[in-house]
């Protein structure tokens, strides 16, 4: 994983681990296997993890800390030049991303739950800031704004046929997707209310809150 960047030999276990992980899962991935990858031998890789899910778990950990960023550092979203070097250095988390949801394992939901609890606060922010609008279930926000995100990483292999891209996980394909999903968040698709009026009547028919 992208721990730093030099070359340190727990650095390239990480690395090879992330981008094994992710391209296998981590039921296929042998200890041997990420060792031979990184250059060394099975027994350090034990004696910097511990074990498989010891490395799974500084897989995770990392992952979250993208999530999280930096905060004396932080990536300005809205520079062109950070978001293109944030998207490069995220392509083996989108493989280890995509392929931790579809083995849902109680690791891949705690995970999950904790990227919506890191997006949730980070929305709330920007609601308090000006630029994210206010909504009345910030939660469901959160959950379902995760959810989008990742959408692409689990439908891959048929986002990558309709689209006619080789690699959806690549910088370039998801430059180009993610555009899309923007500009709908950003700028909405349907021109009125009258979708989210009869919602609210069908709900409030039923008594949902």
């Amino acid at each position: 994983m992208r721990l730093d960047s030099d070359l340190t030999a727990r650095a390239r276990i990480g690395n090879a681990a992330l981008e094994l992980f992710g391209s296998e899962g981590v039921g296929r991935v042998s200890i041997r296997a990420i060792a031979a990858k990184a250059g060394v031998s099975p027994a350090l890789v034990v004696h910097h993890f511990g074990s498989k899910e010891g490395l799974r778990a500084a897989c995770d950990q990392y992952v979250i800390s993208l999530v999280r960023g930096d905060p004396d550092d932080p990536v300005d979203l809205a520079d062109a030049s950070g978001l293109a070097a944030m998207l490069e250095e995220a392509e083996p988390v989108r493989r280890y991303l995509a392929r931790a949801f579809l083995d849902a394992t109680p690791e891949a939901a705690a995970l999950f739950d904790e990227i919506v609890e890191t997006t949730q606060a980070w929305l709330d922010q920007g609601s308090a800031e000006g630029w994210a609008r206010p909504t009345g279930d910030a939660r469901a926000r959160a959950a379902l704004y995760v959810t989008w995100l990742l959408a692409p990483l689990a439908f891959g292999e048929h986002l990558s046929r309709v689209l006619g891209v080789a690699d959806l996980h690549s910088t370039d394909a998801t430059l180009r997707y993610s555009q899309t999903s923007l500009d709908m968040l950003t700028h909405g698709v349907f021109t009125d209310e009258r979708l989210l009026s009869a919602w609210n009547s069908a709900a409030a028919n039923r008594g949902t809150p």
